[in-house]
């Protein structure tokens, strides 16, 4: 696929749709919020790190890709979700949950003020009412959510005691972890009642692991 396709200055609609098809089926008027997202994110890549993947098709294959596959199998049907995405950098996989479903609640907590910045841009251009920002640390956060969802998160062992504080009783804890990440994550989290763990489109050997809260 040709990378002229993708720049600042336009991006093609249906080669959008089929570079997304693997991790999830779209609608239109999602198609067309990514494609705000996407110019948002190479402006502002330019000037400041919020990803270290540069080919865009390669953005659109392992940030947004991965992430809609999350927001398909975490997204219940037409429930009340509240959402934290612990740690969410340039909005994944945040923004793409609150954008695949219009109930959910989801908040992205960001300590980077300029990573706060641009998530407040993308948040306004793509006028998502259901999605907020955080600007601070986790340790911070008095809120608590039925979904916490961890992506590429520093320092794991710490962050995973960190959204566990903010998972509700009964809750889910997401994890979106290398494959050989996931005997240390189950290890480290013997509250959580881990089920089965999904393998995420790619060749990446990625995984999204769920599990429930205890409710004691």
């Amino acid at each position: 696929m040709p990378l002229a396709c993708f720049t600042i200055s336009g991006v093609d609609h249906a080669e959008i749709a089929a570079l997304l098809t693997p991790y999830a089926r779209l609608e239109d008027r999602t198609i067309a919020s990514i494609n705000i997202y996407l110019k948002l994110l190479l402006k502002w890549n330019a000037k400041m790190n919020l990803t270290s993947v540069r080919d865009p098709v390669e953005i659109m294959r392992r940030h947004f890709g991965e992430s809609f596959f999350a927001a398909a199998h975490l997204s219940g049907p037409a429930d009340s979700l509240t959402a934290i995405d612990l740690g969410s950098g340039a909005g994944f996989p945040g923004i793409p949950l609150a954008l695949f479903s219009a109930e959910a609640q989801v908040t992205l907590i960001e300590a980077n003020g300029r990573k706060s910045a641009f998530l407040n841009e993308v948040i306004r251009a793509l006028e998502l009412n259901n999605a907020r920002v955080f600007n601070g640390r986790a340790e911070v956060f008095s809120g608590k959510a039925n979904l916490v969802i961890m992506r590429a998160v520093e320092k794991f062992d710490l962050a995973v005691g960190l959204a566990l504080k903010l998972v509700r009783p009964g809750g889910r804890l997401a994890l979106m972890i290398g494959e050989s990440q996931v005997k240390e994550a189950r290890a480290q989290t013997p509250e959580v009642n881990w089920g089965g763990m999904v393998m995420v489109p790619g060749g990446r050997e990625r995984v999204l692991m769920v599990g429930e809260f205890g409710t004691g």
